[in-house]
């Protein structure tokens, strides 16, 4: 009897995970249907122009090509959908013909959480101790520089830095002769003479396709960490506890790491995995930029061919990443924070 609190409050967090999944999977449905023109229809017209074949003709290649039937009531195709979810099957693709649209999101999928995920990781950790270090370093020059630099990177759109990034390194002949890092190592995932595989020439060759994208992330993430960590221990500073501490002559690195840092990290812990879950959304624009073989670039030639499984099938994993990062936040903040149990699972039941 002494979790059931806790049992309660997150099973009525659960609940609620899988009732926002499902109301985005319908969502996501009926709006990619919204959408002018379609795959299907397109094809049909190039068969009649190109081989002037008749519209019912061309109507069946493309539901034998296809498997799939647009001309069935709505209603029918959701339902049908939905239990196709259930299975994570999203179906074929209507640009790859034949194609599983899993298939291709389990190919495109590691790229992206790899970029975006080690720039996340990085700005993370960088973020978090340049802000403490700034918290404690109030009183020196240096610290106004460093926060508005901070507030300057947070302001600062990942495109923006992307292109500055690609004349940096890829455009400008710093020695008037070559650019710091060749064009073709700033485009796609890897190399084309490089065989794939767990090898060392195709590991460095991925670090170096994809070190440019990771920077771009990092330095679009870092000054918001610098700026809530620096907040957060801040705040925290003025403490009581950290008072007394001070006053036992304790060292700030035992005050940092015991008194301010479990306190000041439970928000930002918090924040880190709520935007875990927009990695696998990608950007699409920086992936575009670098011709990064991602989920973004694949949802933006999904998009642009109305590829109505391919979206489906990746807006669907997008939403149940962001919805199960925050169920993840909420269970964290519950350990970090006991006080949670009694207050999210009392007799109010708030």
């Amino acid at each position: 009897m002494k979790y059931l609190p806790l049992a309660i409050y997150l099973l009525k967090k659960l609940i609620k995970m899988l009732l926002t999944v499902l109301l985005v999977t319908s969502i996501i449905f009926f709006l990619v249907r919204l959408m002018p023109s379609n795959p299907i229809d397109r094809y049909v017209e190039d068969q009649m122009v190109q081989y002037g074949i008749t519209y019912a003709e061309a109507q069946n290649r493309a539901a034998t090509l296809f498997s799939m039937d647009l001309n069935k009531p709505v209603f029918a195709q959701y339902l049908e959908y939905i239990g196709k979810v259930f299975q994570l099957d999203f179906g074929s693709s209507l640009l790859s013909p034949g194609v599983p649209v899993m298939d291709i999101i389990a190919t495109r999928l590691p790229w992206t959480l790899f970029t975006v995920g080690m720039g996340l990781i990085l700005s993370f950790v960088v973020g978090i101790v340049i802000g403490a270090g700034m918290a404690f370093k109030r009183d020196r020059w240096y610290e106004p520089l460093v926060t508005g630099f901070a507030s300057f990177l947070s302001a600062i759109p990942d495109f923006l830095i992307a292109i500055c990034l690609l004349l940096i390194f890829g455009v400008v002949r710093w020695n008037g002769e070559s650019t710091l890092i060749p064009i073709s190592m700033m485009r796609g995932t890897y190399s084309m003479q490089v065989k794939p595989g767990w090898n060392i020439e195709f590991i460095v060759d991925v670090l170096r396709h994809g070190m440019i994208p990771i920077l771009t992330y990092m330095l679009s993430q870092v000054g918001v960490w610098v700026l809530l960590m620096k907040t957060c221990t801040t705040s925290c500073l003025n403490t009581d506890y950290v008072t007394m501490a001070k006053i036992r002559g304790l060292s700030s690195g035992k005050i940092l790491f015991s008194y301010i840092g479990r306190n000041a990290l439970l928000p930002i812990t918090t924040e880190f995995f709520m935007r875990l879950g927009f990695i696998v959304g990608g950007a699409l624009i920086i992936e575009q930029l670098f011709v990064y073989q991602g989920i973004g670039l694949e949802l933006l030639r999904a998009t642009n061919g109305r590829d109505y499984p391919m979206m489906q099938g990746i807006f669907l994993i997008m939403s149940i990443a962001i919805v199960l990062c925050n169920f993840l936040a909420e269970v964290l903040y519950v350990v970090l924070d006991p006080r949670i149990k009694t207050g999210g699972a009392g007799k109010d039941g708030k």
